[in-house]
């Protein structure tokens, strides 16, 4: 229990005096507001276009650890300066959160993508925890009815798939509203809050998990609910998956129910045993389940977050289960992850490393990596090896 003890400071002294001082210090725009996502190696801002989504999850991120961990004044500040450069620039009015902004706040893509939507109801859900503000719990409010709303097409108008052909449906969605609905508890009603997460679980564990197949869970299926052989019908994302299944793990804590916690640690290990790379080490990030070539050229690369949701979910599926093998699985991911990821030199993660595992962009955040996925893993871990 001694190195379970070790690694509870290894993540909390990486959360604490590494991670958050690099977003602090770096991303926030003290003249326009809100954040830069594009930082070099070294934390120099290469561009300023500001993507919601990213704003979102690190309003939420400074004002969860606020709420949570300790309130320090320069996480309130450094979350509050965000959520009202996002009130005030974010959408078009009637909360339709736009995708992407100039620098100035100024709309360069329109309210096409659904997670504009989730990470603005997580941002201002938190928000209005850390600070009462009234007004933010309504922007989280209205923005969660909307999404919502769009469940059966989350890109509204601007979907480009012609209707009738081939009716998917995807897994991102429901996924997130798993865990979505638990960040914003405090906002439902409670009949609506378990009606919501009845059907997130439903959609997750009943649709998306195929036993056919192994016990995996696929990214898209016919929207009645059978496999699709086709390039999305055939797709597996072994992160999202695994992700999912510690959001299930919460969901399984909170309801009471071992068989759910049960079921989702196994499905994490089974997605993890289907996703490593024999030959390199680290896990995919897009595989076929037929073995045929996927249709993301990118599908081999070791990506941070797919690694990080992998801890979160093992080290959850142990302290749960007990089961040996999610410990396991969590040194020998621990191990890849801080060998990989980790600049030795400089603070933050790296995000891409190719299939053998050498970093493939320096960068330390861009226009998908944003303060989210590394400060939250540490802070996951850390809180469940404390609970070790």
């Amino acid at each position: 229990m001694d190195d379970l003890k070790q690694l509870k400071e290894q993540y909390k002294e990486e959360l604490l005096n590494n991670v958050l001082p690099f977003w602090i210090q770096h991303s926030q725009d003290k003249e326009c507001g809100g954040y830069f996502t594009c930082l070099d190696q070294f934390g120099k801002v290469f561009d300023t276009d500001k993507f919601i989504w990213l704003q979102g999850r690190e309003v939420w991120m400074f004002s969860m650890l606020y709420n949570k961990l300790e309130k320090k004044q320069e996480w309130l500040d450094c979350a509050i300066q965000g959520g009202e450069f996002l009130k005030k620039y974010g959408h078009d009015g009637n909360y339709n959160w736009y995708f992407s902004l100039n620098r100035e706040g100024k709309p360069l893509v329109e309210p096409y993508n659904i997670f504009s939507y989730t990470f603005a109801t997580m941002a201002f859900g938190q928000l209005s925890l850390a600070t009462g503000c009234e007004e933010y719990a309504d922007i989280a409010k209205k923005t969660f009815d909307i999404i919502l709303s769009k469940t059966d097409n989350p890109k509204g108008k601007w979907n480009k798939l012609h209707p009738g052909t081939r009716d998917l449906k995807n897994f991102a969605l429901p996924m997130i509203l798993c865990n979505l609905a638990l960040e914003i508890e405090h906002l439902l009603d409670k009949d609506y809050l378990q009606s919501t997460i009845d059907t997130c679980i439903h959609e997750v564990m009943d649709i998306f998990y195929r036993p056919e197949l192994g016990g995996l869970i696929v990214e898209n299926v016919n929207s009645d609910g059978t496999l699709a052989d086709c390039f999305e019908g055939r797709q597996i994302t072994p992160g999202h998956a695994i992700e999912a299944m510690w959001f299930i793990m919460d969901l399984g804590e909170r309801l009471n129910r071992p068989d759910l916690i049960e079921k989702a640690k196994d499905t994490a290990l089974n997605m993890f045993d289907y996703g490593w790379d024999k030959e390199f080490g680290g896990i995919f990030y897009f595989m076929d389940r037929k073995g045929f070539p996927p249709q993301q050229l990118e599908w081999d690369q070791k990506l941070w977050w797919v690694h990080i949701e992998t801890l979160i979910a093992m080290i959850k599926g142990y302290q749960l289960t007990k089961d040996n093998r999610c410990l396991e699985v969590f040194k020998k991911v621990h191990q890849y992850t801080w060998s990989h990821f980790k600049d030795p030199n400089y603070p933050e993660w790296f995000g891409y490393l190719n299939r053998r595992g050498e970093v493939l962009l320096p960068l330390k955040g861009g226009k998908w990596k944003g303060c989210f996925h590394v400060p939250r893993g540490l802070y996951q871990c850390w809180k469940t090896l404390e609970k070790l």
